[in-house]
């Protein structure tokens, strides 16, 4: 089962409410999730793109609607309760987007807000939060996308560079480039610690779509890392082939494989190649504010 839409959090925002004489917005949350949400799968982990959890932000979105019908009220700073008006739409049973567009004091609310209700009632499904993080989302797509191809027609020793330069930036320590023949399969070295005793060695290979990293290329890197250290990271801009991820997990030395996606995804965070184009701010109200002036 999916994170609910906002609007079906109306329901479960007024039976919550039905239940108490009034109660703090937080507690609203808290409550409406321990009772409706708390066993959905991966709830916890859905996240919006300013950080907070996906489904305490439809629930207060789901509020919020239902404060501009009229159906709960808030007589108190960050404490809601519910209305006649919300018991009676309680009992009724039901209560979808639709039914506020056809209520006369929701209508007003937002005509009050200049919103436009066409436009509005076409996105309906989706929360002006959700909106944002689906424009964020397809921006860093298409990025990622750009960023992969880029790769794949980069020159092989610069993508080496690439890689060793993203490592170094995640904090794995400073990186030695090996001479570019008679490596052994290893493109670089990085050293975890200062003396050098800890060593990660790497492995990088621009490969084309459709050209696979397949198991000789790992065991041949697994024979080169066997010299004088446990650990490997070995990176394509590519995919592997099921028996080389079988060879990599079976090996008693610890190799990281890192494909095509996965690269441009850590590149994205760690700002590798790509740039900070622009910045947007989200503001919300203060209600402290009000209670000092």
């Amino acid at each position: 089962m999916s994170i609910p839409k906002f609007q079906e959090t109306f329901i479960p925002i007024l039976t919550i409410l039905n239940d108490a004489k009034m109660i703090s917005t937080s507690e609203l949350k808290r409550n409406v999730f321990d009772k409706y949400y708390k066993n959905l799968s991966g709830v916890l982990e859905e996240k919006t793109k300013s950080g907070d959890l996906l489904i305490f932000n439809r629930i207060a979105w789901g509020k919020a609607y239902l404060k501009q019908a009229g159906l709960l009220s808030q007589p108190e700073r960050a404490v809601v309760q519910i209305t006649d008006k919300g018991r009676m739409a309680l009992e009724k049973g039901g209560l979808s987007l639709k039914d506020l567009f056809k209520d006369k004091e929701f209508v007003a609310n937002r005509n009050a807000y200049k919103v436009n209700k066409e436009a509005e009632e076409a996105v309906s499904d989706e929360t002006p939060q959700d909106l944002i993080d689906k424009g964020f989302h397809s921006i860093e797509n298409q990025v990622k996308t750009d960023l992969l191809s880029k790769l794949k027609e980069s020159d092989p020793y610069n993508f080496e560079k690439i890689v060793l330069k993203l490592l170094e930036k995640m904090g794995y320590g400073d990186f030695i480039e090996t001479p570019k023949s008679g490596d052994g399969g290893i493109d670089g070295i990085i050293n975890e610690d200062k003396l050098g005793l800890d060593k990660i060695y790497i492995q990088a290979k621009r490969y084309s779509d459709g050209n696979k990293v397949r198991e000789p290329e790992i065991r041949n890197f697994i024979g080169a890392i066997n010299r004088d250290t446990n650990k490997g990271v070995f990176v394509t801009t590519s995919v592997f082939d099921e028996k080389a991820i079988k060879k990599a997990s079976d090996a008693n030395q610890k190799i990281i494989l890192i494909d095509g996606h996965n690269l441009v995804d850590l590149m994205y965070k760690y700002n590798i190649g790509v740039q900070i184009k622009d910045f947007y701010e989200i503001k919300e109200l203060d209600g402290d504010f009000f209670e000092e002036v």
